[in-house]
């Protein structure tokens, strides 16, 4: 059955992580932004004749192993998955492969995007598949404690693989079909990873904002958010970003000196805040929405760096953060802001599925065994509260899993050696990342090789370059998105030559 999206995911931005669930409220609202946006472009396509694509491509489903690796293990699950051939130049046209990520897959990710521009340039074939565990895309009791060990990149690499065969086969391809994948974030990683682990199989990469790097203590992500909001390209200023830092500080004062009934007042608390893991929540829940506005930059209307920062440096700080939690919580139709603990490990204990949206629990297993990212505050660059600590986060994971810190540690570890983290000594990958997107920090900023290239826009955020254009696209942008479609051509130029050589 086909399940209309209640959220737009094609571009399945990194869920990160986060004491608070006002990150959680901010990726929906600017999902649903996206979704309208695509409606909008798909539109204004059929009035002008330029969009043959808009039918809604039917939701299909392939039947995956459970375990790639156990041969022993015979239970399966169901796979979704998209096809759109609007623009395929039968049989030898190349194949575009969007792959999706922490969240559910929307038919959107065959039919919009940059990605579908250059399918449309190239006449390729578009091919999007959802990751196992996200979306429908996994089994009824797939996230009880006893199951959801068998979500892995490893294995979601190996459903690629599955997928690839699949593919091949049902279209009768060949090695003249070149294939070249797509993603951004998480999936930007699993880009160049499906590159460098299975260079058979896909010719050539697009990683978009993803962070091949895993770390443990990711204090980078708000050195950059620090340095996003001081930054006047992007509207930030020197006086925003101290006046954020002032703000915080009250807070923490406030904190430490007792005053929590007011703090309850002043920033709309359902509880109270008697617990320092609630009073983690609260600074985490605040930090989220200056953290939103520098990943999402010019995502939102009315949340972004010019915004926040102007907010913040017309008035005491203090006072202004409080309008800056009022204006978010007006937004989302929000009537306090929900700072417990015990609500967050509710959540992430919690194993029915979900068909749309995001996969809280999955992602949380993902960071514990496998990446890390912790977005912490215990660096002095870091402009909010110190109480944003790694302990805080990682907690979650022996709480909710029964991971320790040590085995976090370990398998952090093991992800960088096992894909080589930023310098994954590869081919044919092309990295794209925003300056203000706070991800970039773990990605690949320069030229490794002749064949493994970057591309870092100024001014831009997160996956930003994987929208379809905009007429408020700026310079650096639209001049990255030429520069992605040229290397594409060049790619598809070289395997044709590769081919005339080998008849």
């Amino acid at each position: 059955m086909l399940l209309r999206p209640t959220l737009w995911l094609l571009l399945a931005t990194l869920l990160g992580v986060y004491g608070g669930n006002v990150f959680r409220h901010i990726q929906r609202r600017v999902f649903l932004s996206k979704e309208q946006e695509a409606r909008s472009h798909l539109a204004r396509g059929m009035q002008l004749h330029l969009a043959p694509q808009l039918s809604m491509p039917k939701e299909m489903m392939l039947t995956q192993l459970l375990d790639h690796f156990n041969r022993q293990e015979k239970r399966t699950f169901k796979q979704r998955y998209y096809v759109n051939d609007a623009y395929w130049q039968k049989p030898h046209g190349p194949v575009f492969l969007y792959i999706g990520g922490e969240a559910s897959l929307s038919p959107y990710s065959v039919q919009y995007g940059h990605h579908v521009e250059m399918a449309q340039q190239y006449k390729a074939l578009l091919v999007a598949l959802e990751h196992r565990y996200y979306g429908v895309s996994l089994n009824e009791d797939g996230l009880t404690d006893e199951n959801i060990h068998f979500l892995s990149s490893q294995q979601a690499l190996a459903d690629l693989a599955s997928f690839h065969l699949f593919i091949t086969q049902q279209y009768n391809m060949s090695n003249s079909n070149k294939w070249i994948c797509f993603g951004g974030s998480y999936p930007g990683s699993l880009s160049a990873w499906f590159r460098l682990k299975f260079p058979h199989l896909v010719y050539a990469a697009v990683s978009s904002s993803a962070p091949v790097r895993a770390q443990l203590d990711f204090t980078g992500y708000n050195q950059v958010v620090a340095a996003s909001l001081s930054n006047p390209v992007v509207g930030g200023s020197k006086e925003c970003l101290q006046a954020v830092r002032k703000a915080f500080q009250v807070v923490d004062k406030m904190l430490e000196a007792g005053n929590l009934s007011v703090l309850e007042k002043d920033f709309f608390s359902c509880g109270n805040l008697s617990l320092p893991e609630d009073q983690s929540q609260l600074v985490s829940n605040l930090a989220d929405i200056f953290m939103g506005a520098v990943q999402y930059d010019q995502e939102i209307t009315g949340s972004n760096i010019a915004d926040v920062c102007n907010i913040m440096t017309s008035g005491p700080s203090y006072i202004q953060l409080i309008r800056i939690l009022q204006r978010y919580l007006e937004r989302e139709g929000i009537k306090c802001l929900d700072n417990s603990y015990q609500m967050e490990l509710l959540v992430m204990r919690n194993t029915s599925l979900s068909p749309s949206g995001a996969g809280e629990r999955q992602w949380y297993y993902q960071t514990c065994t496998e990446f890390g990212y912790y977005q912490t505050c215990e660096d002095s660059r870091c402009p909010f509260s110190p109480l944003m600590t790694l302990q805080s986060q990682v907690q979650l994971c022996q709480e909710v899993f029964g991971v320790p810190l040590s085995s976090v540690d370990e398998s952090v570890h093991f992800t960088n050696e096992y894909y080589g983290a930023d310098h994954p000594k590869s081919s044919r990958i092309l990295f794209v990342n925003g300056d203000i997107d706070p991800w970039h920090a773990l990605s690949v900023l320069s030229n490794q090789s002749r064949s493994e290239l970057a591309i870092l826009i100024n001014g831009t955020s997160h996956c930003a370059n994987m929208n379809s254009a905009r007429p408020t696209d700026t310079f650096p942008l639209k001049m990255a998105r030429l520069e992605i479609a040229n290397q594409v051509g060049r790619w598809l130029r070289a395997a044709q030559e590769e081919l005339s050589k080998s008849d």
